[in-house]
């Protein structure tokens, strides 16, 4: 199974927590973090398998409509991203979300020694 990695920028801090929400409504994909850029804009990142990264995005964007003033900015998916992007930036699993990728795969991860 490829593991993607789903993007989705917004206007708005109240915008990307409905995306957020939606996202990980939507389909089995774990959230692995956010990140502030400036100027009100705001990214959401998600990874799972390709097609569950695809639902969840196209989730999301759905989900802004909703909130006054949010905005989608722009959107982007990575199918199979390298693994040296995961020690770079801000989109490996952390401690703190293993639980969450455990619960949607129902598998246990392979920790690396």
């Amino acid at each position: 199974m490829a593991i993607a990695v789903g993007m989705i920028e917004t206007l708005g801090f109240p915008a990307v927590v409905e995306a957020a929400d939606a996202m990980v409504k939507a389909a089995r994909v774990t959230l692995v973090g956010y990140e502030k850029i400036g100027s009100g804009r705001v990214t959401v990142i998600v990874r799972g398998d390709v097609s569950e990264v695809q639902a969840s995005v196209a989730a999301g964007v759905d989900s802004v409509k909703r909130v006054n003033g949010g905005q989608v900015l722009s959107t982007h998916i990575i199918a199979r991203p390298h693994e040296n992007l995961e020690y770079v930036l801000p989109i490996r699993y952390t401690e703190a979300v293993e639980q969450f990728r455990e619960s949607v795969s129902g598998i246990r991860p392979y920790n690396r020694p």
